[in-house]
């Protein structure tokens, strides 16, 4: 009877515990700070002659519209010291580079290219 009692509370504490996760949606949180000091946290991987790029990016959104008091802006894209490209999204794709050695940089600025002070510069490697 005891052991019957344990099982059952047991199996209640579970499933009170694990219907709770089931509500609440996951959701971003911007608190003060990000929005003071945004940052940038920048990821590659080459394929071929192609650079995917995934950005995080706090305190600045790419959306134009609806961006609840942060501030907007985009990415510039330099290879090799020539700007090659503008982008409005956290994660792109640099295509077609030659074979060889190529210096990525990356600027986050507001819409009329006014610099928030926020790039990452990474290395890639295009075989032959």
């Amino acid at each position: 009877m005891k052991k019957r009692m344990k099982v059952t509370i047991l199996s209640i504490f579970l499933v009170s515990i694990l219907s709770g996760f089931r509500g609440s949606p996951v959701t971003p949180v911007f608190t003060e700070y990000s929005v003071k000091n945004p940052t940038l946290f920048v990821q590659s991987k080459t394929n071929g002659k192609d650079v995917f790029v995934e950005c995080i990016l706090s305190g600045i959104s790419f959306r134009q519209s609806d961006h609840n008091g942060q501030k907007v802006g985009k990415l510039v894209i330099w290879v090799d010291g020539k700007r090659t490209k503008e982008v409005n999204a956290a994660a792109f794709i640099i295509k077609g580079l030659p074979p060889g050695n190529h210096e990525v940089k990356l600027e986050v600025v507001d819409l009329h290219n006014k610099p928030y002070g926020l790039t990452s510069e990474f290395l890639v490697n295009i075989p032959k």
